[in-house]
């Protein structure tokens, strides 16, 4: 059993499967089995680790589970119930789930009579046998088993009673769990609740767990829904990752359920937002700026008058602790800012800053002059931290640039294209002169600058570019408009983005460059 039986709801963790149906996002063997452990260290009870009968990479991955020592969370095989006119135990991919030697099994089976009659092209009574029987064949074997009932909400809207039957089927069969399923993502809270009640009605005493898609953006809704209603299981994904838009994001629907209905569901909900930046990141995905609880703007603060009042109390702006998710406070500066949003940035830096003074309003207009030139410091806290130390006199010049240089030879004999790219500056009353080649005219500068700095500052060796974005600020002036180009540097511990803004590209480009190592230098200072 769980460690934590008593939990008053279990969260079913169906990234591994569920999740990789979505575009863009997959995972490789070894991804999904560090995944897994992620799971399993913060708390989730159950992991679907896949299909076993669906693909080589899923079988291997259960072999492999094996091997992994989980502390808490059980490993859940997903497969169908047995195939039409077929004994269950002579049917292969029922073989293959018993194969996988996972403690856990969930099947899916039919709740709509039209799939039954028009996709599985068999009979109502027929149906029920498949699921009851492999149910029962499956609990026989020593598992515990999980009914996922597809299509649930839109099968009992077209036929309660063929729906009810279905589901009777897999609790006569003895299933641990009868899971509500919105396949289709169009059901809405209301519906989920009064359906789910009407099942608990019609079947009591057999647990009953939600699992929702995100079409009408209700997922995590839905799934609130139907814990209201009696739901004790929770199936969803980490950032909300699937098919078409999406499953129930457990980022979300976890904090909703320990923070807002004091349901003690995970033992570290502070270790949240670690949990959804590690999955985006083994994934090659982005992260979601704007995602509830754990994106980056979940507790920014850009307003003055909002800034005002986050300085005195910052329960007047944010529904909870951002510490409580793992996440932080993040104050803005903008052309939108007043002084508060000057000072608190100022304090965060370690500056004393009062408010009213010279210095502050000194700040905070150099930010609206630059923000009108086309400059933008949301994303790019680098550049902001430097621009302050720069007007409080906190700011030594590790380097002086003279001038830089670049190049590109396009050649007609099939030799590949030279980008190169020169620098000059000064580190003291020392010169340096550099020349190097790059894949592009950024990537040249950038190995320019940092082969001339090298010699002085070994330490920014360390620095890496892991993003550069570029954004035409007045596309109304064509090609004589204005770039933005954003660059997020690291050191392999801490990410910072700096911004530059020019009518020529590769200026912008090296103004945001030359700020992502300064700023490293000041820090390092």
């Amino acid at each position: 059993m769980s460690v934590l039986s008593d939990k008053p709801v279990r969260l079913y963790d169906t990234t591994l499967r569920d999740g990789t149906q979505g575009e863009g996002f997959q995972l490789s063997l070894l991804d999904k089995l560090r995944i897994a452990e992620r799971l399993d260290a913060f708390g989730i009870d159950y992991i679907e680790g896949g299909w076993p009968g669906s693909n080589p990479k899923d079988v291997e991955f259960f072999q492999e589970a094996k091997k992994l020592k989980l502390a808490h969370a059980k490993l859940a095989a997903f497969g169908s119930t047995r195939r039409a006119d077929t004994p269950v135990e002579e049917d292969p991919q029922v073989r293959l789930l018993l194969e996988a030697e996972t403690p856990v099994v969930t099947i899916f089976g039919k709740s709509w009579e039209l799939h039954v009659t028009e996709v599985l092209r068999t009979t109502v009574e027929e149906n029920r046998a498949m699921i009851r029987d492999t149910v029962a064949y499956l609990k026989k074997h020593g598992r515990e088993v999980v009914y996922d009932a597809e299509h649930f909400f839109d099968g009992y809207k077209d036929s309660p009673e063929h729906a009810l039957n279905a589901l009777k089927a897999a609790a006569e069969g003895g299933a641990d769990c009868l899971v509500l399923c919105d396949t289709n993502g169009g059901t809405l809270p209301g519906e989920v609740m009064e359906i789910a009640k009407a099942v608990q009605e019609a079947i009591p005493g057999v647990p009953i767990g939600i699992h929702t898609h995100n079409d009408c953006e209700l997922g995590v809704a839905n799934a609130v829904a139907a814990v209201k209603a009696g739901a004790v299981q929770v199936q969803g994904t980490i950032n909300g990752y699937g098919e078409r838009t999406g499953n129930c994001n457990l980022t979300s629907v976890i904090p909703i359920l320990q923070l807002k209905m004091d349901l003690k569901v995970v033992p570290e909900l502070e270790k949240l937002r670690d949990l959804s930046y590690f999955v985006d990141d083994v994934s090659n995905n982005p992260h979601f700026a704007r995602a509830a609880f754990v994106g980056r703007t979940a507790f920014a603060h850009k307003g003055g008058m909002h800034v005002n009042a986050v300085q005195k109390l910052a329960r007047s702006y944010e529904h909870i602790e951002p510490g409580s998710v793992g996440n932080e406070q993040n104050i803005l500066v903008s052309e939108l800012s007043g002084q508060s949003n000057i000072l608190m940035k100022a304090e965060q830096l370690g500056i004393p800053l009062d408010k009213g003074s010279a210095e502050a309003k000194t700040v905070l207009q150099k930010v609206k002059e630059l923000e009108n030139e086309g400059y933008a410091y949301e994303a790019a806290g680098g550049s902001l931290e430097l621009l302050i130390r720069r007007e409080l006199g906190r700011y030594e010049k590790p380097f002086e640039l003279k001038e830089f240089h670049t190049s590109f030879r396009q050649y007609r004999d099939g030799h590949e294209p030279v980008c190169e790219a020169t620098v000059k500056l000064y580190v003291g009353d020392t010169g340096k002169y550099t020349v190097a080649e790059g894949h592009g005219v950024v990537n040249a500068l950038d190995n320019a600058l940092r082969e001339a700095l090298l010699p002085f500052y070994p330490e920014i060796a360390t620095v890496s570019l892991v993003d550069y974005k570029v954004r035409i600020i007045d596309g109304h002036d064509a090609t004589a408009a204005k770039t933005r180009v954003l660059i997020v540097s690291t050191d392999g511990t801490e990410n910072w983005g700096t911004v530059g803004v020019s009518e020529n590209i590769i200026e912008a480009s090296w103004i945001a460059l030359v700020d992502g190592i300064d700023l490293f230098l000041q820090r390092r200072k």
